[in-house]
């Protein structure tokens, strides 16, 4: 009888404290915040149209090495913008010409959002970088992806252009 007790509380116990579980939403490319009348005046404010789906000053920048440009994304973004084409083509060109090579497929985030998400965000962006130098005739099966999440930043200053510069897939030779 006492043990039917304490198994009793012990189940309704775990019940109530773990209360019920949630699929997270996927935001991938919508901003977090749906709606800025909602939060208080204590916040910080995201100037959407800046974050756009084309890449802002971290454009400038190449963290890729062997040849390769790096490619950035918006903010929360993963679709490659038609500012980065031209250097999917360059990509594609090099990878092309690095014969018996695998190349490397790098995701990186900004520190905003939790580590899964950054890390699904820069999984979806070096799968859509690999999709877009496959489509102009490098085989995939030469390519290899990894997301580094936020944990590979090129920059650590709190700046929107610091920000930018970790949006982004980084293609290198593997070893």
């Amino acid at each position: 009888m006492i043990q039917k007790f304490i198994m009793t509380t012990a189940t309704v116990s775990m019940l109530v404290f773990t209360g019920c579980s949630q699929t997270a939403p996927d935001l991938a490319g919508k901003n977090n915040v749906s709606d800025a009348t909602q939060f208080g005046d204590d916040t910080v404010s995201i100037d959407e149209n800046k974050y756009g789906n084309e890449a802002g000053a971290g454009s400038n920048f190449n963290s890729s090495s062997d040849g390769f440009q790096s490619i950035y994304f918006g903010f929360g973004d993963y679709g490659i913008s038609s500012s980065m084409q031209e250097r999917i083509s360059t990509n594609a060109n090099v990878a092309n010409n690095a014969s018996g090579s695998q190349v490397k497929i790098e995701g990186n985030c900004d520190e905003f959002g939790t580590d899964e998400y950054n890390y699904a965000l820069g999984l979806k962006r070096a799968n859509a970088v690999r999709d877009s130098i496959a489509a102009q005739g490098v085989s995939t099966s030469k390519m290899v992806i990894v997301s580094f999440g936020e944990s590979n930043p090129v920059c650590n200053e709190p700046t929107d252009e610091c920000y930018e510069r970790n949006r982004r897939v980084d293609i290198r030779l593997a070893n």
